[in-house]
Parts: C-alpha cells; structure tokens; sequence
C-alpha cells in the first residue's frame, strides 16, 4: 500500500530536479543573466566615468551638467532594465510617474524634481548592483560552454576539449571512443542541470532586486500562462 505514494514521492524529486529543462521561464532566467554580463559592465563603466568627470569639472560648471545628464541617463537606462526585467524575469514592474517629476514646469524645476526623485537614486543603485550579477554570470557561463563542448562528444570524437584551466594549464578530456562520448553526454546533461538550476537561484536574487529598486507600484510575478499569481483563483 505504501508503494504508490513512494512512487508519488520520487516522481515528486524528479520533477523537482529535471522540470527546469523543460520550463521555459529557466531559459529566460539564463538569458537575463547572460546579458548582465555586457550590460553590468557598461552601466558601470559609464556612470563611474560620469561621476567621476563630473565631481572633477564641478568647480568650471561644466561638471555639473555631466553630473545631470548622467544621472538622466541612468534613468533611461533604469527603465530599460525594468522593461528587460518584465520580459525576462516574469515580473510587472510598474513604470514611475511621479507627480513631482510630471508637474515640473521649467527647466530648473525639473532639474530639481529629477535629482529629488527617489526613483533616481534606486534606479542607481540597481545599476551598480547590476555589475556583480554580470560577474555572476560570466562564472556561469563557463560550465555552460563546458557542457556545449560535451554534448557534441558522439559527432566529434576522437577529441580532446577543455575542461578548465588550473594555474594556466589547460585540464583536457581525452574522448576516443563512443561509449566515451556518450558518457560525456551524459556528464553535460548533469552540468547543464546544475546551471539551470543555479541560473534560477541567481534570478530570483535579481527578481528582488529588481522589485525593491525599480518597481514603483506593487509587482506580482507572472505565472507560466503570463498572468499574475494572485490572479488565479485556487482550488
């Protein structure tokens, strides 16, 4: 009598394990990591230099149009990541329209409500904190590369791909044979597991980051049918 719920159980586990490879939403976590990579990077470099250049030239005024125009661009760039994070991460971050920003009439008004906008200073921070998960990123994409290399093993053999490099010495998979090949097959399947999975955990990290510093409503996350969660009703 015990039998079925065992079977229950461990169909329960592998599901729980191998049901990231075929949800499409751990693809889109996976490319929204792989994009932090280049975008963590110039969002960094760019408001580095600009609050760089512009404390340094703030003394001739010149500095402090740099200082301006770069924190108007971090807003641009803030709402692009909302617009990314919405696609990617299944939230529904909501755009800000705040009224001290939408009822500044004059320039120096809106100089003033832009530098006055919380929305400002967290879509900056989101930005900066952008740069580590790009680093993340990079590290992940390493055994994914490895797992690429492998999976093509029973079409290339004989060969020898890298595994990792170790004190500039490249450690290398000497595959000659097919029951070799399928074997490597078989270790890329368990590593492309694995970074699935470790994706998914990164992007949830991102999904909080991206509610906490770009959201300026209440965000709910989109199920598999694109709806939020709350929406559907429960049995």
């Amino acid at each position: 009598m015990a039998r079925p719920a065992r079977t229950d159980d461990d169909s329960s586990v592998a599901g729980d394990i191998f049901g990231v490879v075929t949800d499409r939403q751990s693809y889109k976590n996976l490319c929204y990591l792989v994009l932090a990579a280049p975008l963590g990077m110039a969002y960094y470099t760019f408001v580095t230099m600009g609050l760089v250049l512009g404390a340094l030239l703030s003394p001739i005024g010149i500095g402090l149009v740099v200082l301006f125009v770069t924190l108007l661009t971090v807003r641009l760039f803030a709402g692009f990541e909302r617009r990314l994070a919405n696609a990617l991460l299944g939230l529904e971050l909501q755009a800000e329209n705040g009224p001290e920003v939408a009822s500044a009439r004059g320039v120096r008004a809106r100089i003033t409500s832009y530098l006055e906008a919380p929305s400002t200073w967290r879509g900056l921070g989101f930005l900066m904190v952008k740069f580590p998960l790009g680093v993340v990123a990079v590290v992940l994409l390493i055994p994914l590369f490895t797992a690429l290399s492998l999976v093509t093993a029973p079409l290339r053999y004989p060969y020898a791909p890298e595994l990792v490099t170790v004190n500039d010495e490249p450690i290398t998979w000497s595959i000659e044979t097919l029951p070799e090949a399928v074997l490597a097959v078989m270790v890329a399947a368990v590593i492309g597991v694995l970074v699935l999975h470790l994706s998914n955990g990164f992007a949830y990290v991102a999904r909080q980051m991206a509610t906490a510093l770009l959201d300026e409503g209440v965000s709910e996350p989109r199920g598999g049918d694109g709806k939020p969660a709350a929406s559907r009703s429960t049995p």
